[in-house]
């Protein structure tokens, strides 16, 4: 009995070391998009090479270009941080 609960503390420990040592994913303007067909401009931008792209559009009735944002060099502007609530402190 004590082994089992031995082994459960250990795999527990080890499970939630983990999930400690994620971290999100990071957002990626990739240089390819497949356009065409359903997909709204620029497409869907998911590519690293063209290579890839051509490889994923093939049969589909779309065709590969380049990601405007990526090709051109602009960036998504940093939203900026809603102001902070501050509550009034009641005088006493």
């Amino acid at each position: 009995m004590r082994k089992k609960q031995l082994m459960l503390l250990t795999l527990s420990a080890a499970v939630l070391a983990g999930f400690a040592t994620v971290t999100p994913a990071a957002a990626r303007d990739y240089p390819w998009c497949a356009q065409g067909g359903d997909y709204d401009y620029p497409g869907e931008c998911a590519y690293a090479t063209y290579e890839q792209c051509q490889a994923s559009v093939s049969g589909r009735l779309l065709y590969c270009d380049r990601n405007p944002r990526f090709a051109y060099g602009q960036v998504l502007p940093a939203q900026p941080r809603p102001p902070r609530r501050v509550r009034p402190v009641a005088p006493y």
